[in-house]
């Protein structure tokens, strides 16, 4: 079988069991603060999980696009070394929710395995929890019993709570676990030594194909379990190695996962995969990495210096490197290798192929930046391995200096020590990189306490499109959360006007009221796991009565209106660059809102203008809002309605239109166009390859600006008399300007010849060398002008100056171009002369300086400057 019939055989196999086959969630994930990236199948489930969310369907399936790259699930250095770890891979998954329990999981997993993918059924084990007496939990016998029905009891292993028994987190829903693994050893392998005492050992050929989890716990803040009111179903089986077993290979790159990728490498570097172990291992990295970071641009996160996109960065620059070291690459080649990644996989995932062209663009870019990088950090690796030399070991320090700052692996930098002679002092390096983990901990470490629960109520009701204010709401429950020495109270009400932080715009603010007239002002509103949670600076006295919630309306018009501007500006790029145009991401806020956009060149004047224009013209329309707030996605999309790639919808949208402009979106909005009131474009950049940033204002703020542009051209006038023409009377002090400054330099060099003059007849011998010293109060340009003069014209003379200007010392040393050519090195020279006045200094071999912080060290710095000059 091919991996697609693989995929798709899974999918069509659970779908014939009731399951609805639902599509891949992004892989970038931007509503939960506690994850990054996709990195399990069942993330996109955990609000269900969780009972923040009543699911639509009792029974999910689906292929999902995971990364493990940060946190406890890293195995981005592993990669390339083995036939198993991977950055992103893909996890088939069945759910339940509610609905199914161990015995249907358990018998469905055995017949999608053994009667569809007819894989032998001597070679498959299953492992069972075991109980943990600590947790208050025993042998886990319901999952033993269904086991019985398909395997003999040898081949039913218990495991520990370390290998059977899964947990979301420190605290949530959590359950006992039961793995499947498969023997892929020979037969006299497996009649020498049994599979069931290789089972979780580590063993290549002896591995975990599937995992079942059977959600039924939810462990609290102190430790303890309780069994959740629901039990679920949460399974995972990795995708790349299913196809290595069906298809017969002992590691997951030689499946057609991954050989087209391998093959098109190895037509642009010109060697071959066995070549050696060295380019094994590197096209491992490049075939692995360019999922990942291709991908994750296609959800939207492009390569930057923060968070997500510094972790897409090290990606791209770890596989960059060994492209370079061991393939000889030194062009972009990651970017060639995307048409391939679009045919393998393009059909599963549509975005790689709608976003191909700024996948390519962003991961060229970055490849020529990291090549230009790279040459700097090889020049410092040399300059490390020089200082290394008499300890025979390259610091920790400066090997994290080179894994951090310039992308270089600790294994690459270790295999070019060793070539070298030299060794890594990995502990160093480790205590180094436990500081940089540390300080990532230490900038989002949050301490939650226990959810305190008032109602049985899960779903928290959004009103905030219709009104600002709601009254008689129900606090559902409350928590307290410590953020970098901070305590916040987390409040979730059952109905709310506030809109959460989602989708680039801002949270709400205000106040609520409790029934005892105690006022509580809410600081922010975030969405999280689904819940619209208010964060708050105190608990409220009394937490069962009644509240009055108000949102601050002022800020949140101002919101609404720069929200509906951005859509605004969309229309009008796409008028004006085209429609390559698609948003990649936005910030709106009160006092500004910034809008990315997929765009490959800087916009012109003409075109921001004409976008102004554009957009205000749109304003002046007063075009109403019309939505459709519980719109099918067919229904959108007939409506013409823009969605954004890397977003995740669900079966019921939201459809936005002013005039013309269609979008899906959840935020809030002006009720007419005219309330904008007046757009200006305040700056347009770049932010990564082929993505542009707009930063607008609107309405009071675009007033504001224009108020202040308006008073600097009106000072400028003043500046020049009230000229009526105020560019031309500029250009005519440019060109003024450009005069005097050629009169000046023309003055200064005749000054500066007649200088050089003075100091050739001033000129005395020392040691057969024609010295002239300096030693009164100058400008340091005219000595250095002075110098440069006597440089080109005399021989067998040296210039030493050591003087006072603006109550600062400074030297200059200078030698004739045939005493450097005899070994004298002025740059190097005049570092001993420079400790005399406290300070340091360096130049060419022929013309040096230096400055300092002591001018009573002049005198002693002269008479070194002569000493070392005429030695």
């Amino acid at each position: 079988m091919t991996s697609k019939e693989i995929r798709q055989k899974y999918l069509d196999f659970f779908a014939s069991k009731g399951h609805t086959v639902v599509p891949s969630a992004p892989m970038v994930i931007k509503n939960d603060p506690t994850l990054m990236f996709t990195n399990a199948g069942m993330n996109q489930f955990k609000d269900i999980f969780l009972g923040n969310t009543t699911p639509k369907f009792k029974r999910a399936t689906d292929s999902q696009k995971c990364l493990r790259v940060s946190g406890k699930h890293n195995d981005l250095e592993a990669v390339g070394h083995d036939g198993r770890h991977h950055t992103m891979f893909e996890m088939l998954g069945n759910w339940s929710f509610g609905d199914y329990f161990k015995s249907e999981a358990i018998d469905w997993a055995w017949e999608l395995l053994t009667e569809v993918y007819k894989i032998d059924k001597s070679i498959l084990y299953a492992t069972v929890f075991e109980g943990d007496e600590s947790d208050g939990t025993s042998l886990d016998e319901e999952a033993r019993e269904a086991w019985l029905r398909h395997l003999p009891a040898d081949h039913i292993l218990l495991g520990n709570k370390h290998d059977n028994f899964w947990e979301m987190g420190d605290t949530g829903p959590c359950g006992p676990c039961s793995e499947i693994h498969i023997d892929l050893r020979s037969d006299e392998e497996r009649a020498k030594v049994p599979g069931a005492s290789l089972v979780n050992t580590d063993n290549d050929e002896v591995i975990e194909i599937w995992n079942l989890v059977f959600m039924q716990y939810n462990r609290k803040a102190d430790g303890h379990l309780e069994l959740l009111p629901n039990k679920n179903i949460d399974t995972g089986m990795g995708f790349e190695r299913l196809c290595m077993i069906l298809q017969g290979k002992t590691s997951n790159y030689e499946t057609d996962v991954f050989s087209g990728l391998i093959s098109k490498v190895e037509e642009f570097s010109g060697h071959r995969y066995h070549e050696s172990a060295d380019t094994e291992v590197a096209m491992r990295v490049i075939a692995d990495h360019i999922r990942a970071i291709a991908f994750s641009i296609a959800d939207g996160q492009l390569p930057s210096n923060v968070k997500a996109g510094y972790v897409i960065r090290r990606i791209l620059r770890r596989a960059v490197r060994y492209g370079y070291t061991f393939l000889g690459f030194n062009e972009p080649f990651l970017c060639r290798l995307v048409d391939q990644l679009a045919a393998d996989m393009g059909e599963a995932y549509p975005e790689i192929v709608a976003q191909k062209k700024l996948i390519e663009t962003v991961i060229r870019e970055e490849e020529m930046a990291f090549l230009r990088t790279l040459d700097r950090g090889i020049k410092l690796l040399d300059e490390y391995i020089k200082k290394s030399k008499a300890s025979g070991v390259i610091s920790g320090v400066d090997a994290f200096v080179l894994y951090d700052t310039y992308g270089f692996p600790i294994d690459l930098t270790a295999l070019i020590a060793t070539e070298a002679g030299l060794t890594i002092d990995m502990d160093g390096f480790n205590v180094e990189l436990g500081k940089q983990k540390e300080r990532a901990r230490n900038a989002t470490a949050n301490e939650f306490g226990d959810w305190t629960v008032f109602s049985d109520a899960t779903d928290s009701e959004f009103l905030g499109y219709d009104t600002l204010e709601v009254q008689g709401a129900t606090l559902l429950k409350h928590r307290t959360v410590k953020q970098k020495n901070r305590t916040m109270i987390q409040l979730v009400f059952d109905r709310t006007p506030f809109y959460a932080e989602m989708g680039g715009q801002v949270g709400d603010t205000g106040y609520v009221v409790a029934a005892d007239g105690q006022k509580i002002a809410i600081l922010n509103t975030v969405k999280e796991n689904n819940l619209t949670v208010h964060i708050a600076e105190s608990v409220p006295n009394d937490c069962e009565g009644e509240f009055t919630l108000v949102v601050d309306g002022e800020r949140r018009k101002k919101i609404a209106a720069n929200h509906t501007a951005t859509h605004l500006l969309d229309e009008a790029l796409r008028e004006i660059l085209g429609t390559h145009v698609e948003q990649k991401g936005s910030f709106v806020g009160p006092d500004y809102f910034r809008f990315d956009f997929s765009h490959f060149s800087k916009m012109s004047d003409e075109e921001l203008a004409s976008t102004e224009r554009l957009v205000n013209s749109l304003i002046r329309k007063n075009s109403p809002l019309q939505e459709k707030r519980d719109a099918t996605m067919e229904e959108a999309n007939a409506m013409g309605a823009i969605a954004l790639f890397g977003e995740k919808y669900g079966d019921r949208v939201r459809v936005v239109k002013f005039g013309d402009s269609v979008e899906l979106c959840g935020g809030t909005h002006t009720s007419a166009t005219g309330n904008i009131g007046y757009f200006k474009i305040v700056s347009e950049s770049a932010v990564a390859a082929g993505v542009r940033r707009i930063e607008a204002v609107t309405g009071e703020a675009a007033e504001n600006l224009i108020l202040s542009l308006q008073d600097t051209l009106k000072n400028a006038k003043a500046m020049f008399n009230n000229a009526p023409d105020l560019k031309a009377a500029i250009q005519k002090m440019i060109s003024d300007n450009a005069s005097f400054k050629k009169e000046i330099e023309g003055f200064l060099a005749e000054k500066a010849a007649s200088f050089a003059k003075e100091l050739v007849a001033k000129a005395t011998p020392v040691n057969g060398i024609n010295v002239v010293t300096v030693d009164s109060s100058m400008d340091p340009v005219m000595v250095r002008n002075g110098a440069t003069i006597l440089q080109k014209e005399m021989s067998n003379f040296v210039l030493a100056a050591a003087f006072e200007f603006d109550g600062k010392p400074n030297l200059v040393l200078m030698y004739s171009p045939d005493l450097v050519a005899k070994g004298k090195n002025a740059g190097k020279d005049i570092r001993d002369a420079a400790k005399f006045i406290q300070g340091g200094g360096g130049g060419q071999p022929g013309l040096a300086t230096a400055g300092g912080k002591n001018i009573q060290g002049l005198k002693d710095a002269l008479e070194k400057l002569v000493e070392v000059a005429t030695a």
